[in-house]
């Protein structure tokens, strides 16, 4: 049995599920320019370690930041990360052509979005790939002031599946602004009618 790579859920033979294979092409997409928004919140280090600042928001004490680790956080870096990635796709799918030559962020992301699908069925370091481009993400935003939202718990899904009356009982999350619906059932909550009979019945703790 297959599972996708990131969550672990069953994907009927992919390594990577449709949920996360959405995302991946979709932070694949936004990359590049985060990267160059990064590149406008730094000032480049003159004379060696420990001398790269945020530009933004420079007056007051400065943070305390490893500026060592702050200073690998750059699209030279993610564009080194992107490449590899990429050469190691092309290896596996095509094993008779060379590598590809280093071409940027922007090219190398690209390319990998256009051969997604083929990741999702036939790379098996697929949930790898979507790992590190997740953590490249979440280093970028952490720079820009734009961390990555976390997911919004909601309660548990409430939709009956059976005509005996079953309740799905699935727990319910969302990133802020996505519609809600359950992974396990599939059901939605489009409407706010929806939403307030899913919140009027939500299990009620014994007092």
């Amino acid at each position: 049995m297959i599972v996708c790579g990131l969550c672990g859920d069953e994907t009927e033979g992919r390594y990577l599920c449709e949920r996360h294979t959405v995302q991946l092409a979709s932070r694949l997409a936004e990359l590049p320019t985060l990267y160059a928004e990064v590149g406008e919140c730094l000032v480049p280090r003159r004379s060696g370690w420990g001398e790269i600042v945020a530009t933004r928001g420079a007056a007051g004490p400065r943070s305390p930041i490893d500026e060592d680790v702050l200073d690998t956080v750059n699209a030279a870096r993610a564009a080194e990360v992107m490449h590899l990635w990429r050469v190691d796709v092309q290896r596996e799918r095509w094993p008779s052509h060379g590598a590809p030559p280093p071409c940027g962020l922007d090219a190398d992301c690209r390319w990998l979005r256009m051969e997604l699908e083929w990741v999702a069925d036939h790379y098996p370091a697929a949930g790898d790939l979507a790992r590190e481009v997740r953590e490249l993400e979440a280093r970028a935003r952490s720079i820009v002031g734009d961390p990555v939202p976390r997911p919004q718990h909601l309660g548990l899904c409430v939709a009956v599946t059976d005509d005996q009356g079953t309740v799905c009982g699935a727990v319910l999350s969302r990133l802020p602004g996505q519609p809600v619906q359950c992974r396990q059932c599939g059901t939605a909550y489009r409407t706010e009618q929806d939403l307030l009979l899913l919140l009027h019945y939500q299990p009620r703790e014994s007092a």
